[in-house]
């Protein structure tokens, strides 16, 4: 009896673990690297001390940057322009929600979030800017936010009392995603002393819809101006980097993994 009952045993085990096999191959196999990367992405940005480091680097030198500026004499009023998502808001908590259900970047989704006015302060970004202000320097917002967001976008500015949040000192997108006009309708009024962005786009029209060499390039060309003029916030998760790998076209979640995977340099 005892022989049989082991035998049974041996048979059911042979018989289940196939499938706890299939169940491992399954998840691997649907597996988005798209998703799966931002979700690293997004954790390294809520929990990693290095990411608020970077924040406060990032803000030390602006603010060091701004000492020297203040003394300086310009023609035209001064004026710090800065993107806003990633740059002064963190909208983490989003990235999270849409790729803990298996889903990228979606428009009406992005809607429903800006509208809970929930997004909190990148570090350091609040302290600067009211900072730059007691310098005389006026703050400007250009955003790729929709006009539709003006009002949410403002009153998230304004429940943490950013300086100059009032709708005269908001850009938000009107349909470009380049932002080059904008800066100059400030420029005709206004010296603009420093940008600050997470997206190089948000410094130059140098970037604006480039390939991934000529943004390395355009790089190099503008290189002492990054920690000067430029300052470069972190974001791991999305930005044109990640575009101009797709080569700014729409792609299905498998073309953009077959991209990025092809894309890595290894040996």
């Amino acid at each position: 009896m005892k022989n049989i009952f082991v035998i049974i045993l041996l048979i059911v085990s042979s018989c289940t673990a196939p499938s706890k096999i299939n169940i491992s191959n399954t998840t691997s196999a649907n597996s988005n690297v798209v998703i799966d990367g931002k979700i690293y992405a997004t954790a390294y940005q809520q929990r990693s001390a290095e990411y608020r480091a970077l924040c406060f680097q990032a803000f030390n030198i602006a603010h060091e940057r701004v000492d020297e500026i203040a003394i300086a004499k310009t023609e035209k009023p001064k004026a710090i322009v800065t993107d806003i998502d990633e740059t002064i808001l963190n909208n983490s908590p989003y990235e999270a929600h849409q790729t803990l259900q298996g889903k990228d970047y979606n428009y009406n989704a992005w809607l429903e979030w800006s509208a809970m006015i929930k997004a909190d302060t990148v570090p350091g970004a609040l302290t600067f800017l009211k900072y730059a202000a007691s310098k005389g320097i006026e703050i400007f917002y250009i955003t790729n936010r929709s006009e539709k967001e003006r009002a949410f976008t403002l009153q998230n500015l304004q429940k943490f009392n950013f300086p100059n949040s009032d709708s005269a000192h908001l850009f938000p997108s009107k349909g470009s995603s380049s932002k080059e006009e904008r800066r100059q309708n400030i420029a005709a009024s206004h010296s603009i002393v420093m940008l600050l962005g997470d997206n190089l786009g948000d410094f130059s029209f140098l970037f604006d819809k480039k390939n991934l060499d000529e943004r390395l390039q355009n790089v190099n060309s503008v290189g002492a101006e990054f920690g000067k003029r430029f300052i470069v916030l972190p974001n791991p998760v999305y930005g044109d980097w990640e575009n101009a790998l797709y080569n700014y076209q729409p792609l299905t979640p498998a073309q953009k993994d077959s991209v990025i995977k092809s894309s890595l340099y290894k040996y």
